[in-house]
């Protein structure tokens, strides 16, 4: 009598071009997006979260830094909003971690998919959470008297410049959740990452009242450069060439961190 014994699926191994994994990494990326539509309490730590951030900054600390509240507002929203799109980029390594422990990646080793395919579909995915929070942001900050001083076009290359910086940023999220055993664990992992690079930046005070070791990290930080190019193409001003330190910080970090991060996905799946 013979008996039947439950195996995991094996991968499919076949030669897939980058035109037809970019294909699948979107479909994944609709997966994602499907997900957020149907559990949108997902979005609540990138939305709520923030909102509380921004009163509090404003209104019990804006009389000490700016002198006035409304002044610190138009100051601190933009660099606000570099600091949602790091942390915003946390759930990324959160979703894929839970994903794996739960048996959904056995399922994709099966289809005849791009092995990078999950991973990159993940990280497009989130644009749709890095929009969500930033538009939740600047409507609040709208509310509470921040305006906008520039044109159209120099809001839309804020945006796609801060989208941009958090897809990148996803990829150490991504790394972090390969290595950790359970979901739970990859914020507090990535807090030790995030803090320095948003706190130990401009976005909430000027460098030039910070102690002299502390100003030579903040002026070479990717959140400094960017919460600069920021507030020029929001409130007018240089950002040039603020934009395109921030970009080559970007261009840096996805290529130490993406390559990590897909070899820990192949230690990890198998």
């Amino acid at each position: 009598m013979s008996t039947l014994t439950m195996t995991a699926p094996r991968p499919v191994t076949l030669h897939i071009g980058p035109s037809k994994a970019l294909r699948h990494a979107l479909a994944l990326a609709g997966r994602s997006v499907a997900k957020i539509r149907k559990n949108p309490e997902t979005l609540i730590d990138v939305t709520l979260q923030p909102i509380i951030f921004l009163v509090l900054f404003v209104y019990l600390f804006g009389g000490a830094v700016a002198g006035d509240a409304t002044a610190y507002l138009q100051v601190l929203l933009p660099g606000l909003m570099v600091q949602n799109t790091a942390f915003a980029s946390m759930g990324t390594g959160m979703a894929l971690n839970t994903d794996i422990t739960k048996g959904v990646f056995d399922r994709f080793r099966s289809l005849p998919i791009a092995r990078s395919a999950p991973l990159v579909g993940a990280v497009l995915g989130d644009v749709v959470r890095l929009l969500v929070a930033l538009a939740v942001l600047l409507i609040t900050a709208v509310v509470m008297g921040f305006r906008v001083h520039t044109d159209p076009v120099s809001f839309l290359i804020a945006v796609i410049l801060m989208v941009a910086f958090g897809l990148c940023l996803c990829w150490v999220a991504v790394w972090v959740g390969m290595l950790v055993k359970s979901p739970g664990a990859v914020p507090g992992t990535l807090v030790g990452f995030m803090f320095p690079l948003t706190f130990g930046s401009n976005v909430f005070v000027s460098p030039s009242t910070l102690p002299g070791w502390l100003q030579g990290w903040v002026n070479i930080n990717p959140v400094s450069h960017l919460a600069s190019a920021a507030r020029g193409l929001l409130l007018g001003g240089d950002w040039a060439a603020h934009a395109g330190w921030a970009f080559l910080w970007a261009v840096g970090i996805t290529a130490v961190f993406m390559p990590l991060a897909l070899r820990a996905y192949k230690r990890r799946v198998g």
